[in-house]
């Protein structure tokens, strides 16, 4: 995929999402990098790499991975899930569209569990 195509699927995936709030993505020969910002103080940090096929999703609150999908030529495509950002599950090859559907079940799953925390401390 280059670069214009997968800017246009991003932005078009993303502009469907109730939670962004902004959009700084940087454009260079090959590579599209930068973040979403999102609600809640998050921001998703994003990074392609037309000629290598680097792909790399990451979900971000106080500086550390809440969820991520990531593409490379060593570990190929893996999940980060939001129940351990830590670990590397191998998936099959995703779209930009199925990579911002998992970011949206990844955010909701994350406030599901923030509502039930705070409810269980009132």
């Amino acid at each position: 995929m280059d670069v214009d195509r997968f800017l246009h699927q991003l932005l078009e995936e993303l502009s469907r999402l109730h939670f962004v709030k902004n959009v700084d993505l940087n454009t260079e020969v090959f590579v599209i990098k930068g973040r979403v910002l999102l609600e809640n103080n998050f921001f998703l940090q994003v990074y392609f790499n037309a000629s290598t096929e680097t792909t790399a999703f990451a979900l971000i609150e106080e500086e550390k991975r809440k969820w991520g999908i990531d593409f490379d030529s060593i570990r190929g495509w893996h999940l980060h899930p939001v129940e351990n950002p830590d670990d590397h599950l191998i998936i099959e090859p995703k779209t930009i569209k199925e990579i911002i559907a998992y970011l949206a079940k990844a955010w909701e799953i994350l406030f599901s569990d923030r509502q039930k925390e705070n409810y269980q401390e009132s």
